[in-house]
């Protein structure tokens, strides 16, 4: 059997990462190793710190009641070039290498992040094959708006009997090209399905109040714009980074760039920005909630908590499940 990981989910804003690096310093200082897997499908970018909410201070902690700092070791950010196009199957090969790397230190591993296919994809040891680029059926869909394509994929879902391509990442037009091509493949190529090692966890998510979230993110949102945002991604692009592979990623960098480019106004970029991050959220929500329905069991816990009540939160669960 795997050694027990804990899992700590949650919406956008929830801090869902500094829980889980105050979480490891915790059990640091009871003397047991723990390192952090990101679970979040943009963070894996280099150079797109600012709208991915990297955080990196975050994993600078404090051990608890002393003022000695640690850095708690995490993995599976900053490993793709921006501009390329990661997937679940490559997260899924890049999460077992650092988990068995992790486990060879004697360390606990403790998956941390935001995008429920992902999380759900490596606790259920769900494999998935490469699936090449269809080009004659990307030319077939191009000009397609969003909500025909989302038509298309759930049409494709439902006859592929999958939960797979949740509206959760699929944002954009280019996104759901690739989740339609992905389902084709898979319905006109059928396969045994493949297995990873399922990954025993204790899986906790951070409850935020609907009205609580909406407040943090439009905080979030001014504090990232007015923290150089805009110009992270002037810079990508200057860098060589094409404007339709960032708006590609969605959310942030779909809408600033689209600012960017001179296609919204500063104050057009915010207001839709802003609602389709509340809209994000609340589709997170909705696929922790379908983890739930397909067997998952997520001790919630509230966001209002102070930090150490969390800790020993999840401390005590972890104790009672096995770990």
């Amino acid at each position: 059997m795997n050694q027990k990981m804990i899992t700590i989910i949650g919406p956008t804003a929830s801090g869902k990462t500094s829980l889980a690096a105050h979480l490891a310093a915790a059990l640091i200082s009871k003397g047991t190793a723990a390192e952090i897997l990101s679970g979040d499908s943009r963070q894996v970018y280099r150079g797109m710190d600012i709208g991915t909410g990297k955080d990196l201070d975050d994993y600078n902690v404090s051990l608890p009641g002393t003022n000695t700092m640690v850095s708690v070791p995490y993995h599976l950010i900053d490993i793709a070039e921006p501009g390329t196009k990661y997937n679940l199957f490559r997260y899924q090969q890049d999460f077992q290498t650092a988990y068995d790397e992790i486990l060879s230190r004697g360390a606990l591993p403790i998956l941390c992040g935001g995008t429920g296919l992902y999380i759900e994809a490596v606790l259920k040891g769900y494999a998935l094959s490469p699936v090449p680029q269809n080009e004659a059926l990307r030319a077939e869909l191009e000009g397609k708006s969003l909500e025909e394509l989302t038509v298309m994929l759930d049409e494709l879902k439902a006859k592929n009997g999958t939960s797979m391509h949740n509206t959760t990442d699929v944002d954009t037009a280019q996104r759901a090209i690739r989740a339609i091509e992905i389902e084709k493949y898979n319905l006109d190529n059928p396969q045994p399905q493949r297995l990873l090692p399922q990954h025993d966890s204790l899986v906790v998510g951070v409850s935020i109040d609907r009205e609580v979230r909406r407040e943090k993110i439009s905080y979030r949102l001014r504090q990232r714009l007015d923290g150089g945002m805009v110009d992270e991604i002037r810079k990508l692009i200057d860098q060589g980074v094409k404007a339709e592979d960032l708006i590609y990623y969605g959310l942030e960098y779909k809408y600033v760039t689209e600012f960017v480019i001179g296609k919204l106004s500063f104050d057009e970029m915010f207001r839709t920005l802003e609602i389709a991050i509340h809209q994000f959220a609340k589709r997170q929500m909705t696929w922790f909630r379908g983890m739930e329905r397909r067997g998952t069991r997520i001790h919630w816990i509230d966001v209002g908590m102070p930090i150490e009540t969390k800790i020993d939160t999840i401390l005590k669960l972890y104790e009672q499940y096995g770990g």
